[in-house]
């Protein structure tokens, strides 16, 4: 009988990562029930799953953040374990803590973890004594902006104006000047208490030369601890990762060292389990890395770190949940090759990202060597208007950077993605662009290179496939026969032997009359 971490899981979440961790437990064989919206009742991850639960209408407080639902569809279908997947409820304490409560196995962080890595001032503090390098600023939050102009005067600007929880970008601020400043706090303020229930915030330096690093770990509940390498995710637009690559194109194999060190001693200070990632800015002047936060959940740009390691984290999670020791040591993490993943959107970049709902009338992904799908769509499925708009991740692994931007560039001229606007052409200029060959790109990169105009400028040729015909119409279809000189001669070549052979046969049958 072969070993399986569980039985049967129940996934919460929907999309292309309900899709992806279908296919880990399947290859387990663990059976999969799955929760849904009436706005996914057609979805991919419905149809793949042996179970699936109508959960509750199209907007996410009425599903998929639905905490007592999700519980009792879990009870109620004889799930072992819940995986959150990443967005909605994965990073939720209370999420894990209701699991927990019930019996059921939480695949992710557990709850007193979960408590300390959402509260980012708190986890920051934590770091600093424990000796990490932190980013420069006090580590108390600001309730005022008097306060705030007096703290930017200190520390001196740009900075950085940040909610205490949440994450994902919301809430940030950018602030020049003492004006801004003014204008960013209350606003900032508002934002963090309609999102994250709590309205208070603090300040940091910010550092516009920066890269965006981060270190995936894996941490089982025996107090072990590995690092899967490091991931580069500095070409973002409005806070929101674009394209992640690993390894990172610009840091030595010693401050490769550095920094993934850094973040196991990250995970060990905050007693980690399970998958998480400790993310770091770099500042390429000086060589420091500086923590930034824990994500405490699988991260969207998981599969970079797989092409590279070979490491089915997914599956890692599962065995980790279910109370084994990790499977690798240190010294069996082995760096291969490069990985390049981009986000696709359903949305529009000609007309300011606005989202892109509807039908996909025609979808055809890219393959070949090296080239990895994960997805959420099928054609004729409708993308609906409520949730994130990312449908696609198409992910390349090559023998180095230069073949893999090589080999995203040719995948992304094959994808063809009809009925609905995507950001695909938004990747081209991006993959083009000299900066980002080199690799010295830092988070400014969309800003600094002017990218949004240079997309204006860009012509966008997809992949030309003939029409479809609709269903119930009938084509009538032509056949133009073809002369193939190859069949003529050899049909005149026969006719030739055939005359030879009846002479020689006259010719013997006279000779034999003679």
């Amino acid at each position: 009988m072969i070993e399986r971490p569980f039985s049967k899981i129940l996934i919460a979440n929907r999309g292309e990562i309900a899709v992806r961790i279908i296919r880990t437990a399947k290859e387990l064989g663990i059976k999969v029930a799955t929760i849904y919206s009436l706005a996914d009742k057609e979805s991919l991850h419905v149809k793949m799953a042996d179970e699936a639960y109508l959960i509750g209408g199209p907007e996410p407080r009425d599903s998929y953040l639905n905490i007592e639902k999700i519980v009792s569809t879990a009870k109620k279908c004889g799930a072992e374990a819940i995986h959150p997947g990443y967005g909605f409820l994965s990073q939720v304490p209370e999420f894990a803590k209701r699991v927990e409560e019930e019996g059921i196995v939480f695949i992710g962080p557990p709850e007193s973890v979960q408590r300390v890595t959402g509260d980012k001032l708190g986890a920051k503090k934590l770091l600093h004594s424990a000796g990490v390098p932190v980013i420069p600023g006090p580590l108390d939050p600001v309730s005022s902006v008097e306060e705030a102009l007096s703290v930017a005067d200190k520390i001196g600007y740009p900075i950085m104006i940040k909610p205490v929880l949440g994450g994902g970008g919301i809430g940030m601020r950018i602030c020049w000047n003492s004006k801004e400043v003014i204008k960013a706090v209350e606003s900032a303020m508002s934002l963090a208490s309609s999102a994250f229930g709590r309205a208070e915030i603090y300040i940091e330096r910010y550092f516009p030369r920066a890269k965006h690093i981060e270190v995936q770990i894996l941490a089982d509940r025996h107090g072990n601890v590995v690092h899967l390498f490091e991931r580069e995710c500095s070409i973002q637009r409005r806070f929101q990762k674009l394209l992640e690559e690993a390894p990172s194109p610009a840091i030595s194999e010693e401050e490769r060292k550095k920094v993934t060190e850094l973040g196991v001693r990250v995970a060990k200070a905050v007693r980690y389990v399970n998958a998480g990632t400790v993310e770091f800015l770099y500042i390429p002047t000086t060589n420091n890395f500086y923590f930034l936060e824990v994500n405490s959940r699988i991260q969207v740009e998981h599969p970079v770190t797989e092409m590279i390691t070979g490491i089915d984290i997914v599956e890692e999670q599962f065995w980790i949940a279910a109370g084994y020791e990790l499977r690798y040591s240190q010294g069996e993490v082995k760096l291969r090759g490069h990985s390049i993943e981009v986000r696709i959107n359903a949305e529009d970049p000609y007309n300011n990202f606005n989202p892109s709902p509807g039908i996909v009338s025609k979808y055809l992904p890219p393959s070949g060597f090296g080239v990895r799908i994960e997805s959420g769509i099928y054609e004729g499925y409708e993308v609906p208007p409520y949730y994130d708009p990312l449908i696609v991740k198409l992910i390349v692994w090559g023998s180095d950077r230069e073949k893999a931007i090589t080999r995203i560039n040719r995948a992304l001229d094959e994808f063809v993605i009809e009925g609905i606007r995507t950001n695909i052409p938004l990747h081209k200029v991006i993959l083009n662009d000299e900066v980002f060959l080199n690799g010295t790109y830092t988070t400014r990169f969309i800003q600094e290179r002017n990218i949004l105009a240079k997309l204006m400028k860009y012509r966008y040729r997809p992949l030309s496939l003939p029409r479809k015909v609709e269903e119930g119409v009938k084509e009538k279809k032509v056949y133009i026969s073809r002369v193939s000189a190859w069949k003529v001669s050899s049909r005149i070549y026969d006719k030739e032997k055939i005359l030879i052979l009846s002479k020689l046969k006259r010719r013997n049958a006279y000779k034999q009359v003679r």
